[in-house]
């Protein structure tokens, strides 16, 4: 299992939200390449870079500090918020973001995001789908920056794009995103179990080391996390399975050597 360091951006700075909340956002005071550096670092491959601006109002706002991410190449960076266009989608394509995040237009106009997927191909479009349980334990998705609540189910969601190669899915469990609960890891076990030919996406929850490991053990393909890594909750010991780049302790020391 891979793990994706979050980048949320909000008025171009990294903040975070607790369980969703525009109202309840934690500001840090870390500069956005400060954080790729960080996590580059650790030996991280990809970074996961939210413009919350564009998830809320459906416009990117953050484009510049983005695209300035994305130019770095030293670490592949997959952007959501804000995706609800063909024209956007290829605009940070062809300036150096490796994959685009749709949310809410996958929901909204799901026809129209298939013809994206064809176009642009699925190992660059995936879909984000952020879900909320019901009093019956199903995961039904809520779009426009968490606000907005649909009947529809995660399992339905996916339908329209399966005959278009759907590749990728970024599943976010709000009620854990940001609160440092522990994964949702029965949400992923169903979902592999329902969909085991995707690239499952976890994130929401995690807090430490073992969570981590028990997200490995569902199947999923990769761990998105935030605020736990931004608060430094976990060693980069702990961290070195999931990060391909991480140097071993040996290859640590050859290199302060030299």
């Amino acid at each position: 299992m891979l793990l994706i360091p979050a980048i949320d951006l909000r008025n171009g700075r990294c903040v975070r939200l607790f369980k969703g909340d525009f109202n309840a956002e934690t500001r840090y005071e870390l500069e956005p390449r400060e954080l790729l550096e960080r996590y580059r670092a650790l030996g991280a491959s990809w970074l996961h870079v939210v413009d919350l601006d564009g998830a809320k109002d459906g416009v990117l706002a953050n484009r510049a500090t983005l695209l300035a991410l994305a130019a770095e190449k030293s670490v592949r960076v997959q952007v959501g918020g804000g995706m609800r266009s063909a024209e956007v989608i290829e605009d940070v394509l062809s300036h150096g973001v490796a994959r685009v995040v749709v949310g809410s237009a996958a929901v909204e106009q799901p026809g129209e995001v298939a013809k994206w997927m064809q176009r642009f191909g699925p190992d660059r479009v995936c879909l984000a789908l952020d879900v909320k349980l019901d009093a019956r334990g199903e995961p039904l998705v809520r779009t426009r920056g968490w606000t907005e609540g649909t009947s529809l189910t995660l399992w339905d969601a996916l339908q329209p794009f399966l005959p278009v190669g759907l590749k990728h899915v970024l599943c976010t469990d709000i009620d854990r995103d940001g609160a440092l609960s522990g994964p949702n890891l029965d949400l992923y076990a169903r979902a592999l179990e329902r969909f085991p030919q995707l690239q499952w996406q976890a994130s929401g929850g995690v807090r430490n080391a073992a969570d981590l490991a028990a997200l490995a053990r569902t199947g999923v393909a990769a761990a998105v996390s935030g605020k736990a890594l931004l608060e430094q909750r976990i060693t980069s010991e702990e961290l070195r399975p999931f990060l391909p780049n991480a140097l071993s302790p040996a290859s640590m020391s050859a290199t302060v050597r030299s």
